[in-house]
This record gives C-alpha cells, structure tokens and sequence, in this order.
C-alpha cells in the first residue's frame, strides 16, 4: 500500500482522539494507517451528527453524503463549510474542513484495506443516523429512551461491536495472517469487547445525557422500577435506580473480561497490539469501580478516570509485558 501513514495528520488525530490516541500511537506500524484513518473519518462523521446548532435535516444529509463518498457511492466534493462554522472546537474545524483530505487517504489503501474501512463505517453512520432520528424531539422536557434491552444491544454493536470485528480482520490480515488461532472466538470477543467499552461511556455519561434529552437505560427496565427517564434528573433518585445500574455495570465488566480473554489469545509476539487492546480495558474497568461507589445521577459530579490513574495503569501494564502470568493477572482471573 501508499505510505499512507506520512500522509495522516498526527497533530489533528492527536487533538480529535482523546484517549483512543494513546492506543493509536502504540498500535504496530502495518495497521496504525488504516486504523488511523477509520478514527479520522468516524470522528468527522460524529462531528456532525453531534452539531446541534445546525437543523437535523441538514446533518442527516451531511452524514448520508459523506457516507455515500467513503462507500464510493458518489464523487461529488464535499464542503461542510457551514457545519465547520459552527464548531467551539478548532480540531473538529479542521476536521470538517479538511475532509476531502481525509477522503483522498482512502485511495491510498489496498483494495481489501478499503473494504474493511468502508465496512465499519457503514454501520458507525447507521448507528449515528438512527441516533439522531430516536432523539430528533430530546430535551429536558421531553426525555426520550430506548425501549428494551434489545435495543441498547443493537445500538453497542452499530457504533462499537462492529469496531471490534474490523480490528479483528485489520490485525489478522496484517499481522498474524498464518497463525492458527479460534477465529470465531476473536470476532465474538472482540464485538463484546467494543460492546463492553460502549456501555462504559454510556453509563458514565448518563447525567449529560439526560440533560440533552437523551436516555440509553431502557424505558421498559425504568418502569418496572416505577421511574420514569424524567426522575433521573434528580440525584436523589439514585439508590431507586442503582440495582438495575449496578446491572449494566456487570453487563460491561462481564464484556470487558471477554475482551480481555481476547487480548490474551493474541500471539504474544505482537506486545503493542497486547497493550493497545489492554490499556482501553483497564481504563474501562477502573470506571467501572468508580460508577459502583459514586452518585451517578449526579452532574456536578462527573466520575471519570485520572490522569494519574491512566498513568499508573499504564505503567502497570508496560512492567508485566515481559511476563504473561503477571499480564494475565492485571485483570485478576477472580473478577472475569
């Protein structure tokens, strides 16, 4: 393939990645282009659909268009100018205005590299297009959820399970073509994986949410509570609402643990492809640890990992490498 990786913006992928660019920058060299480039344009297209001042039909048109052009569906140029505007971000400007750049990477992959980008990227903008459409009418006043548990699934899978199977493919293609490994196991895994890293977010960002109208915990499980999405704008409605919470939380840890099995059953001559896949766990599960002891309905109070924290993880992480049982344990076999 193009030497694709001189051509992604680092700096831009620096600024947009938040936590996600340390596992970039650890990834192996024969995947981090692609992989790259797959977050580059995931983020682009959440960008737009998370530009609230801009009329929902215009975003859903802007994400169908970019769409169409990572698909290979349509030619035309793209020119987000108007959403770009309307950026506080200056990274995610640039990311708005510099998509044709973006675009033109896509070009620079092998044909079976650009298949595999353009088959995560079809369900991430289906998974934000049916976002947007569920909580077209959201606001505090009117708080929309999902309906079941089912849907909660569906919804983890479209914008994070399918995340799990692309890497799959990516790193099996490119770095451990010949091994023999469980091949449905890593693509189960890996979608639970996503799943599990998902549902985190989800769960911790449940106060901000709610203040944008949107409700992930679905409406069905609430009412068998005697809640309504509404009540939990109220942090005094947390003890009610814990038991199912504390539900989910065990949802995410037991997916959490699958994806850990998963980044054990990798070769273990592939360390950065270990500790890329480590480092979003045990941040993962770390927040799982503070959502069990904290008021979660609480938004003055947003629960979230240290620096500090991911720091000391990290280095946990880099002293066991050397030695797989010592590895093995950082997530301790009790827990999984």
């Amino acid at each position: 393939m193009a030497r694709a990786s001189n051509r992604l913006p680092a700096d831009l992928l620096k600024q947009t990645s938040r936590s996600f660019y340390l596992t970039l920058r650890v990834l192996p060299a024969k995947i981090r282009p692609q992989i790259g480039l797959a977050y580059l344009l995931a983020r682009t297209t959440d960008t737009i659909a998370d530009t609230k001042l801009v009329p929902l039909d215009n975003r859903l048109a802007a994400l169908r268009a970019l769409r169409d052009r990572v698909l290979g569906a349509n030619a035309a140029p793209l020119d987000f100018g108007a959403l770009a505007s309307r950026q506080s971000s200056s990274a995610e400007r640039r990311l708005l205005e510099q998509v044709e750049n973006s675009l033109a990477l896509l070009q620079t992959l092998s044909q079976a590299d650009l298949q595999l980008v353009r088959g995560v990227l079809l369900p991430l903008t289906s998974g934000q297009e049916l976002d947007l459409l569920r909580f077209a009418r959201a606001s505090t006043r009117e708080i929309v959820a999902l309906e079941s548990d089912e849907e909660l699934d569906i919804y983890t899978y479209l914008v994070a399970g399918c995340v799990g199977e692309f890497w799959t493919r990516m790193c099996r293609a490119h770095l451990f073509p010949q091994a023999r490994l469980d091949d449905s196991f890593l693509l189960a895994n890996g979608v639970l994986f996503g799943k599990g890293l998902q549902l985190v977010n989800i769960l911790r960002d449940l106060p901000a949410d709610l203040q944008q109208g949107r409700c992930y915990l679905p409406g069905g499980r609430l009412r068998a509570l005697r809640l309504k999405p509404a009540d939990l704008l109220d942090p005094a409605n947390e003890p009610r609402l814990r038991p199912l919470y504390d539900s989910y939380l065990d949802l995410a840890q037991g997916h959490l643990h699958a994806g850990w099995a998963y980044t054990n059953a990798l070769p273990g001559r592939n360390p950065r492809l270990r500790l890329a896949c480590a480092w979003p766990i045990l941040i993962g599960l770390e927040t799982i640890k503070l959502l069990r002891a904290g008021n979660v309905l609480n938004p003055r109070q947003p629960i979230k990992v240290t620096r500090r924290q991911v720091r000391r993880l990290i280095c946990r992480s880099l002293l066991s490498l050397p030695f797989p049982s010592a590895f093995r344990n950082l997530v301790p076999p009790s827990q999984s």
